[in-house]
């Protein structure tokens, strides 16, 4: 799909860019009308941006890189989140400081958990606590009903827009569906015993589930507040030595320096390329959409593990 043109928008009293961004149609000011609509993590507002296109104001509040589970919300975020119409967010706990911001604002923004449209897998925590694992976009195929939920919502903001949002949604679908069955086809050139993937933290089983990979092995849980103990860090070399993997790997949004420490200390090599778990790319990069980042992400494992990798082209 053809995306629009956007660029930051200055609320308020000016903020570091890298504690608070937002996107915004250039040609479209706020107060023009059209809805307000605020997005938490980069994934969320990329697939909003797709189904909502010229017909709404969009504003991000993380940045590409940004990571929502430790994300700190400013004061130019409740002035964003309150003047909002709708609201998207995640969900399961992925942002807990902008969750708990958003309840606390006094404004009538109407809000959609987008990840909550999906039934979650349930992972365990510690000392035995079950959580829902956030992660849900790992998977195409959760994505397209993230996007539905997005249609619906914003249909009902602004009925008059239906026609466009459906249109919107209907091009972003059959391209998400090219890409479920593109992710299938490139991962299953991977020797069968290579198809496990060891990351940092436990972001990507929906991906693992939904193509046929295993996770075997992760430094933390599904929230990277977590902090990994020395036994954890030995538990997983000694389990990497066993396992006969080419390689593991690190995530764009974490500190790779204890990941280089496991594999250093297993002998295997660490991809030359992180994945991408809780963000998009910044502008320009090889992921900077939802689309652009599934693809960089399978590019990674699939050469890593030693498959062989052909480009994702959708068909108009």
């Amino acid at each position: 799909m053809k995306k629009k043109q956007i660029s930051p928008l200055c609320l308020g009293i000016l903020l570091p860019l890298a504690l608070f961004g937002c996107t915004s149609s250039e040609s479209q000011p706020l107060g023009d009308g059209k809805p307000q609509v605020v997005a938490t993590s980069t994934i969320i507002a990329d697939l909003a941006e797709e189904v909502g296109g010229e017909e709404i104001n969009l504003t991000g509040i993380l940045q590409p890189g940004a990571d929502p589970h430790v994300y700190e919300a400013v004061p130019a975020d409740s002035r964003v989140l309150e003047t909002a119409d709708l609201i998207l967010y995640n969900g399961y706990n992925l942002e807990p400081g902008i969750i708990k911001l958003m309840n606390a604002s006094g404004g009538k923004s109407k809000k959609l958990a987008v990840g909550e449209v999906v039934k979650p897998l349930k992972l365990e925590k510690s000392k035995g606590q079950i959580v829902p694992d956030p992660h849900v976009w790992g998977s195409a195929e959760n994505a397209i009903s993230m996007v539905n939920a997005i249609r619906d919502s914003l249909i009902e903001l602004s009925p008059e827009d239906k026609e466009k949002f459906i249109q919107n949604t209907a091009e972003l679908t059959k391209e998400l569906q090219q890409l479920n069955s593109w992710i299938k086809q490139q991962i299953q050139t991977i020797p069968p015993d290579k198809r496990k993937l060891i990351t940092t933290h436990d972001a990507f089983q929906y991906y693992a589930n939904t193509y046929g990979m295993e996770i075997v092995g992760t430094l933390i849980g599904i929230s990277t507040e977590e902090k990994p103990s020395a036994k954890t860090v030995k538990q997983l070399v000694d389990a990497i030595k066993k396992l006969g993997i080419p390689a593991i790997f690190a995530e764009t949004t974490i500190n790779p320096a204890l990941i280089k420490t496991v594999a250093e200390d297993a002998g295997i090599k660490l991809s030359q390329n992180p994945l991408y778990s809780d963000s998009i790319g910044a502008k320009g990069s090889d992921a900077d959409t939802y689309i652009k980042m599934m693809e960089a992400n399978t590019r990674t494992i699939v050469e890593a593990l030693g498959g062989k990798y052909k480009p994702f082209q959708p068909q108009q």
